[in-house]
């Protein structure tokens, strides 16, 4: 799977990230390793340099740069402060589960701050406080709960205070959650990788096409070269080895992001979150200029991927408005982008053996959007697993669990899919590809099967098969981003049909081929 965006726009991480680069030569051949690695995010990287350290030898492939995929698109919040919220966390998975998940996120913040410490990683990395809060008018008894389930949780610093602390805009009360942290997302996970390196790893340029554990496991490289191991490690956002199951356990989302220049001094050095379903988060950036200024990155505005077909700039409006609201001191818009989550039906991430596979093949998953504290926290699990050692979040976050309490939750995600396979029985975007502008997308429908049609800024007309190769629902233009999702899994593939988010792992198949595609 590619990792080294495929959409349009760019974040603020990747236009300021630094000089620093770390080898990534392509396969040489066929090679034989103790564990391989697949994805050089931050979940793959630490359990790569986690690994090392313990003595492994390991290898890691990906075929983008080191974070080039979703840890690129995140708004690098490291928190314990948890999307899903503890009260909810309990209800599912009881006060030993929730007070888990706390410690497991506290552990990672803590790691992160350890690693750069030891391998003097450049990154930014700051301690800071954050700061929950309700919409305006919403009464506050949630808080009140939330706050509760917290110091169940042994969250017991977390507080309540009136407001939170921000100039222009009165919060009400607001959950204060100190030793919270921020740093340069790229910066750190090249950092980890040449730290990764100096101990012995080896990094390649190579895309992962199968996955066969067992006595005789390897993963086989799209060029026929293959690497075997003794543990295999699959790490690309959501697993490209595993067909059906952990993909009806999870949902996709698509998050959207806008940073604002803003003087120094304007706003506080803090995390923010608000409790509105989409929610936002906000925190403060370096610019990186010589004036001093910073960048107010403010993100949220959730959808499930693929279903807000050609509203996405309204997802960008939303938060600009959000954002001058509360923060008046925002200047201009430096960047926009999109990332994307994929969130359990149970709140908590899958991290262990692939269900229904070998014991020694190994999946990260289901961040919930916590990908940076989650990436880590697999790291350090998957390591104690490898190596033989009991972990007491290893049941939490086992993929293989059965969530009985969620049974709602599966069947309403489950339906939402089954319903985007009718697109294969209506009309397509245009009853004619003549129709699409320059730079833009659509679908049209050519007999029994439709063609995912992008022109380009010469003019030019490409064509492919609107399938996405996954499990064959059809994909949708998203005209924010320049790219072609789909809505039921969350398989993302640039304009000109190249994946570069899973979970399927090719592209879309040329025009030749699209009279034969069929749905499945």
């Amino acid at each position: 799977m590619r990792q080294d965006g495929g959409q349009t726009t760019r974040s603020c991480w990747q236009d300021s990230v630094s000089a620093v680069t770390v080898e990534q030569p392509p396969l040489p051949g066929d090679l034989e390793c103790d564990v391989c690695v697949v994805g050089a995010g931050i979940a793959g990287l630490t359990t790569a340099y986690l690994l090392a350290r313990e003595g492994k030898s390991v290898i890691v492939l990906d075929d983008g740069p080191p974070g080039g995929g979703m840890t690129a698109m995140t708004t690098a919040h490291l928190s314990n402060a948890l999307d899903d919220h503890y009260r909810h966390i309990e209800s599912f998975h009881g006060r030993e589960g929730a007070r888990l998940a706390a410690e497991s996120h506290t552990a990672a913040i803590a790691r992160v701050e350890q690693i750069v410490r030891d391998e003097k990683i450049a990154c930014g990395f700051t301690r800071l406080p954050g700061y929950l809060f309700n919409p305006p008018g919403e009464e506050v008894e949630d808080l009140e709960e939330e706050l509760k389930a917290c110091h169940r949780a042994g969250l017991t610093s977390v507080s309540r205070l009136e407001r939170a602390p921000l100039t222009g805009f009165d919060t009400g009360p607001c959950l204060l959650f100190p030793q919270q942290a921020t740093f340069h997302p790229l910066d750190y996970v090249h950092g980890l990788a040449a730290a990764f390196l100096r101990l012995g790893g080896r990094l390649f340029r190579a895309h992962a096409d199968s996955v066969e554990g067992g006595e005789e496991s390897q993963v086989v490289t799209s060029m026929g070269m293959a690497v075997k191991a003794q543990h295999i490690v699959v790490a690309t956002l959501t697993p490209v080895n595993d067909r059906v199951l952990l993909h009806t356990k999870q949902a996709a989302y698509t998050t959207h992001v806008v940073a604002f220049r803003v003087a120094q001094g304007s706003c506080s050095p803090a995390l923010f979150w608000d409790t509105l379903d989409p929610y936002h988060y906000a925190r403060l950036a370096p610019a990186g200029g010589s004036d001093g200024s910073f960048l107010l990155v403010v993100g949220g505005g959730d959808h499930k991927t693929g279903q807000s077909l050609n509203q996405d700039q309204d997802h960008y409006a939303e938060l600009k408005s959000w954002t001058r609201e509360r923060f008046p001191d925002a200047g201009e818009v430096v960047s926009c982008w999109s990332g994307e989550v994929f969130e359990p039906q149970d709140f908590m991430g899958f991290i262990g053996r692939n269900p229904g596979d070998s014991d020694n093949v190994f999946i990260v998953t289901g961040d919930s959007g916590n990908g940076l504290t989650h990436g880590t926290l697999a790291g350090i699990l998957l390591t104690d697993l490898i190596c033989g050692r009991p972990n007491p979040w290893q049941k939490l976050y086992d993929p293989s669990r059965i969530s009985p309490r969620a049974a709602a939750e599966f069947a309403k995600e489950n339906l939402n899919v089954g319903a985007q396979y009718r697109d294969w029985f209506t009309g397509g975007d245009y009853s004619s590809a003549e129709e699409i502008a320059r730079g833009e997308g659509g679908v049209v429908r050519h007999g029994l099967s439709k063609r995912a049609c992008y022109r380009d800024g010469d003019g030019k007309l490409h064509e492919m098969s609107a399938v996405c190769p996954h499990l064959g629902g059809l994909v949708r233009w998203n005209g924010a981003e320049k790219t072609w999702d789909c809505p039921c899994h969350g398989s993302r593939f640039d304009a000109l049909g190249t994946v570069f988010v899973g979970p399927a792992n090719s592209g879309l198949s040329p025009v030749e081929s699209a009279d034969e595609a069929q749905p499945g």
